[in-house]
C-alpha cells in the first residue's frame, strides 16, 4: 500500500469510527419506556386476544436494552379464569418473571377487593402506585411515587387510578377508598418530583380517553403543567404514535388485551428531555416471534397447577343446561335464560341480553364443577349496564335476529322482558310486541341493560350499543354464575317463552314468568337469600323488600319466616 492509499484507508476508518461514536453516544442519550395496558389477564395467546405473555416477554427483551423501564397501566390483575382461580396470584407471578418495574391499579384490579389486592403488592417483585388511592386520613394506601436513575437521569412516576373505580368494581371491594381528583393529584406528584430535582416526569395512569369520562389523561394533561409522558390505561385506546397535548405532554396506550407492546422512547441530552416518541408493535409483527420458553414453562405449570381447582363443585342442575351451537345461536335455551337472568339480577338492571355465540357447552344433569362453567363461559367477558331507550333497544334487538333462522353468535338470550319477531320480514323490521315487566315497550323510556364487555363494545355487530356510556362494570361472567349457583341448590331453569317468533296473532301467546303478577306465599328455607329466591321467581331481589314490609334488614332472613312473592300465571 502506497502512502496515498494509506493515508485514504485511515481517513476512511475515522470517517467510520467518528459515525459509530455518534451513533453510541445517540443510544446512551435514549431513555425506553415499554409499556402495556388493559391486559385483563390475558397471558395466552388466542384468537380473541393478544400475544401471550410468553411472546410479549421475547419482544420485551429484544428492545428493553440498557437504559429502560417496563410499566403497567392497570386492569392486570383480573378478566379470565387463568386468573381469577387464584385471584391474580398467577398473573403476579408472570409479571415478575417479565421483571416490570411498577403498575398502577385498574378499576377491575379492585375486583377482588381492596385487601386481596395489597396482598398481591406483596407478591409482586415492583411496587403497586397509586397516589390518589386514599384513606379516611388521607394517606395513600400503596406507593405514591417512585424514583429511577437510568444513565445518569432521574425518572420520577406517580401512580393515578381512575375515580370511576368506586363504582366501575363492586363498591365493597373500594368501601374503605376515597380516589383523589386525579388532576389535584397529579399537580401534588409534579410538585414534589420538581423538589426532589428529577430530570423526566411520568404519570402511570389508569384515566383513559374516552369522552363518557370526566377526569381523564388528557383532562390531567392539560390540567398540569410539567408531565411529560403519562403512560395509560382505561378505555382501550389503541395510540399507535401518542397523543400530544397542546402543552407537549405525550400520552401513549396499547390498546387491550396484549394486542401490541408500548415503547415511547425519550432523548435526553444534558439532563434536558429534547425529544419524545411513540409507537407500538402489533401482535401481526409477531407471527414469526419465539415465544420466551421460561415464561411458557411457568404458564403451562401454573394452568396445569389449576386442575384441581376446576374439578372443585359448585352447584348442582336437575335437568341439562343446553349452550349447543346450534341452539344457542337460533332460539332461546334455558342455560341461556339463566345466565340472562343471573347476570340482570346481580347488576340490578331492568333487562339482560347476552350473546348465544359467547355460550360455548351444555352442561349434563347432576353436578357442576368450575370446569364446566369455564367451558360455558370461556372468554373472560364481565358484565356490563348501559341505559337504553326503548327505541334503542328495538335497534339492538333487531341486529340479533336479523340472520336468523341462520344460526348467529349474535342471537340474543334475555331476561327481564319477551319480544316476538316476523323472520318473513326483512331484517332490521322483524321485531314486534316486546313487554317489559308486563307492560308493553315504550319507546321513550330508558331501561338499565345488564350485557356483557363483548357485545357492549360492537361485538357480534352490535354497534347501537357499543356508542352508548357504561354505566357500570361488573365480575367476570363465570364468577358470577360460580357465586350464584354456591348459594341456589339445585336449580332447574326452564325456557319460558321469551323469545318467540312469527307474525303477531300468529305468536302462542303464552307469556313469560315476569307478567301479569300476583301474590303468593313462601316460607324461607335454611340458607335461601333473596338475591337466590328472587332469581328463581324471575324478579329482582328489591321487589321482595318493597313487597314485604317484615323485611327490615335485606341481609337477615330466617328460616320458617313467610313471605310473598309474585306469582306468575
Amino acid at each position: 500500500m502506497n502512502r496515498k492509499q494509506w493515508i485514504s484507508c485511515m481517513s476512511m476508518t475515522g470517517i467510520l469510527l467518528v459515525a459509530w461514536a455518534v451513533e453510541a453516544k445517540a443510544e446512551e442519550n435514549v431513555i425506553r419506556i415499554l409499556h402495556t395496558n388493559d391486559s385483563h389477564g390475558r397471558a395466552f395467546e388466542g384468537e380473541y386476544d393478544g400475544m401471550g405473555f410468553a411472546k410479549l416477554a421475547t419482544l420485551i427483551e429484544e428492545n428493553r436494552g440498557e437504559h429502560s423501564l417496563l410499566l403497567d397501566a392497570g386492569d392486570t390483575f383480573h378478566g379470565t379464569t387463568f386468573a381469577s382461580l387464584e385471584q391474580g396470584e398467577t398473573i403476579v407471578r408472570a409479571l415478575n418473571l417479565l421483571k416490570y418495574d411498577a403498575l398502577v391499579p385498574g378499576n377491575h384490579d379492585f375486583n377482588y377487593g381492596l385487601e386481596r389486592l395489597q396482598e398481591l403488592e406483596d407478591s409482586a417483585d415492583f411496587p403497586v402506585l397509586g397516589a390518589n388511592v386514599l384513606d379516611d386520613a388521607g394517606e395513600p394506601f400503596f406507593e405514591s411515587y417512585m424514583i429511577e436513575e437510568i444513565n445518569g437521569t432521574s425518572i420520577g412516576i406517580f401512580g393515578l387510578a381512575t375515580p370511576e373505580t368506586s363504582y366501575k368494581t363492586h363498591p365493597n371491594n373500594v368501601r374503605d377508598v376515597t380516589f383523589e381528583d386525579p388532576s389535584i393529584t397529579a399537580q401534588r406528584m409534579v410538585d414534589k418530583l420538581e423538589e426532589e430535582d428529577v430530570d423526566i416526569i411520568i404519570a402511570l395512569a389508569h384515566l383513559g380517553i374516552d369522552e363518557s369520562s370526566v377526569e381523564t389523561s388528557e383532562k390531567v394533561a392539560a390540567d398540569v403543567e410539567g408531565i411529560d409522558v403519562i403512560i395509560d390505561g382505561h378505555s382501550h385506546s389503541e395510540l399507535e404514535n401518542g397523543l400530544e397535548a397542546e402543552n407537549g405532554t405525550l400520552i401513549a396506550s396499547t390498546g387491550e388485551y396484549v394486542q401490541n407492546l408500548g415503547i415511547v422512547e425519550l432523548v435526553v441530552e444534558d439532563g434536558t428531555l429534547t425529544e419524545r416518541s411513540a409507537r407500538l408493535i402489533n401482535r401481526d409483527e409477531t407471527e414469526e416471534t419465539e415465544p420466551n420458553e421460561e415464561v411458557e414453562q411457568l404458564l403451562t405449570e401454573l394452568e396445569e397447577s389449576q386442575q384441581e381447582i376446576l374439578a372443585e363443585p359448585v352447584g348442582q342442575t336437575a335437568v341439562e343446561l343446553i349452550g349447543d351451537r346450534e341452539q344457542v345461536r337460533v332460539e332461546e335455551t334455558n342455560l341461556g335464560n339463566l345466565i340472562a337472568d343471573v347476570l340482570r339480577e346481580s347488576t340490578d338492571a331492568d333487562i339482560a341480553l347476552t350473546n348465544g355465540g359467547g355460550i360455548r357447552a351444555s352442561i349434563a344433569a347432576g353436578e357442576i364443577t368450575t370446569g364446566d362453567i369455564v367451558e360455558v363461559s370461556p372468554f373472560g367477558n364481565f358484565g356490563v349496564t348501559k341505559e337504553v331507550t326503548g327505541e334503542q333497544l328495538l335497534e339492538i334487538l333487531e341486529n340479533g335476529v336479523k340472520a336468523y333462522p341462520e344460526p348467529s353468535g349474535g342471537f340474543p338470550q334475555i331476561s327481564g322482558f319477551s319480544f316476538q319477531f316476523d323472520e318473513h320480514k326483512e331484517a332490521g323490521n322483524r321485531v314486534h310486541s316486546v313487554v317489559i315487566n308486563g307492560e308493553p315497550l315504550n319507546e321513550t323510556e330508558t331501561y338499565l341493560l345488564a350485557t356483557n364487555d363483548f357485545i357492549a363494545s360492537g361485538g357480534d355487530e352490535y354497534e347501537s350499543l357499543a356508542v352508548l356510556p357504561v354505566a357500570n362494570e361488573f365480575s367476570a361472567l363465570d364468577e358470577l354464575l360460580i357465586s350464584y349457583l354456591k348459594e341456589a341448590g339445585e336449580i332447574s331453569p326452564e325456557t319460558e317463552n321469551r323469545i318467540q317468533v312469527g307474525e303477531a296473532d300468529e305468536v302462542d301467546s303464552t307469556k313469560p314468568k315476569s307478567e301479569d303478577p300476583v301474590s303468593a306465599n313462601y316460607t324461607i328455607q335454611k340458607g335461601d337469600t333473596l338475591f337466590e329466591i328472587g332469581l328463581r321467581s324471575n324478579v329482582q331481589w328489591t321487589t321482595l323488600v318493597e313487597m314485604n314490609s317484615s323485611i327490615e334488614n335485606e341481609d337477615l332472613i330466617y328460616a320458617g319466616d313467610m313471605i310473598q312473592l309474585p306469582e306468575h300465571k
